[in-house]
């Protein structure tokens, strides 16, 4: 080799071509281009917040009183039903914590289960149950319960129906828990007081359960007659089947 050539005699190939920036594959990480349009938003929970809705698209029933009360077709007589119920035990039970005066309390009571009597019977159970009863006496000094009932085409809304029945099951075993209480107690002088509450609740009890079964039994009988109306079962041959299953369906449900 020379020593006047150059070290490096050969030609220097230039480097590879950077490739084309249109042919770098590329990522769709956080593309919202090409996303699925059926992606649901995400929903951000937090503690105490009201849900917005369930996944069906409906909206979330409220739970508790508030929402009794909305579900209720007739909440005033359903706040009444409860506030005569429940202020008749709590003056019975706190009115030795505020006063000393005995008939006062007595006739606290007396006058909010009477109240309590009086609208269970004549308010709460036609406009809640869409049942009425009372007792008349005849000419001849007989008397007779008497038995309304709504028209089954138009059935009670089932959560005035449920609370009034719980009203009217739950009140008296609480008096009954307090008539227990004042006998182990010998509180002979509130006694009287508590089964004066056993009967007016006792009474509206049984004199509902009576008009539901009356009630019961009036539609057994009308299903009876109009499904043998249809399949035209008519002669002595109709008229004897229609008092067999109206027989039948009575003793069943009464």
């Amino acid at each position: 080799m020379s020593a006047n050539a150059p070290l490096l005699s050969a030609t220097i190939e230039p480097d590879e071509e950077a490739p084309i920036r249109s042919q770098i594959p590329t990522g769709k990480i956080g593309d919202n281009t090409n996303s699925n349009p059926s992606r649901r938003e995400p929903v951000l929970l937090v503690p105490g917040a009201p849900a917005r809705g369930r996944p069906d698209g409906g909206v979330a029933e409220e739970g508790g009183i508030t929402g009794i009360l909305k579900q209720s077709s007739h909440p005033l007589s359903l706040i009444f039903l409860y506030f005569f119920r429940s202020a008749a035990i709590a003056v019975y039970v706190l009115c030795g914590f505020f006063t000393d005066n005995y008939v006062l309390s007595i006739v606290v009571v007396v006058v909010l289960l009477s109240l309590d009597f009086w609208n269970t019977r004549n308010v709460a159970g036609r406009t809640l149950v869409g049942l009425r009863y009372w007792n008349e006496v005849d000419e001849e000094g007989e008397s007779s319960w008497v038995f309304e009932s709504r028209d089954p085409s138009r059935p009670a809304n089932p959560i005035d129906a449920k609370m009034f029945w719980i009203a009217l099951y739950a009140y008296p075993l609480g008096w009954l828990v307090l008539f227990v209480v004042s006998l182990f107690d010998f509180s002979l002088s509130f006694i009287p007081i508590v089964l004066l509450a056993l009967v007016f609740n006792l009474s509206n009890l049984v004199g509902f359960i009576y008009a539901d079964r009356d009630a019961q039994k009036r539609w057994a009988s009308n299903m009876a007659s109009s499904n043998l109306m249809n399949f035209s079962l008519g002669g002595l041959g109709g008229q004897m089947m229609g008092r067999v299953v109206t027989t039948g369906l009575g003793r069943l449900l009464g």
